[in-house]
């Protein structure tokens, strides 16, 4: 399997620190939250950029999933991602729900292409049986 991209972000003092992209385009101030018992501010954080990036990219699959079954649809993804206690190692895990809304097919319609773009999507795949994900589907037609 060949390489089709790589991305490189460099991170510096941790949840208080920096982060930035290789290329320049991510250059941010992180902040820890204050309901982690940080200072809060204007920085992000890394719940908030993982956020990020698995709700474009699911959208992303979404999108082609709906592309390949002739369906004009603009879906809109919203990831929210939870930090959690961890039981197991007195520890931290993540969890995910993907709230997923697509106007324009049943909600029968709207939950099987959810479901298949959960099964294609790179970020799916990569937390699939190490984290939580849950699907929240709305649809309106």
């Amino acid at each position: 399997m060949g390489v089709l991209f790589t991305a490189s972000a460099t991170s510096r003092g941790g949840r208080a620190g920096t982060v930035r992209s290789d290329d320049g385009v991510i250059d941010f101030q992180l902040a820890n939250p204050k309901a982690l018992n940080g200072e809060g501010g204007n920085g992000t954080n890394p719940e908030a950029l993982f956020a990020a990036g698995y709700s474009a990219c699911y959208n992303s699959a979404l999108a082609l999933i709906a592309k390949k079954e002739k369906l004009n649809v603009d879906p809109v993804v919203t990831a929210d991602v939870s930090l959690l206690k961890d039981e197991s190692d007195n520890g931290f895990k993540l969890a995910v729900v993907l709230n997923v809304d697509i106007d324009g097919v049943s909600k029968e319609e709207a939950q099987s292409l959810a479901e298949k773009a959960h099964q294609m999507c790179p970020y799916s795949k990569a937390t699939r049986g190490n984290i939580d994900v849950e699907l929240q589907v709305n649809a309106e037609k």
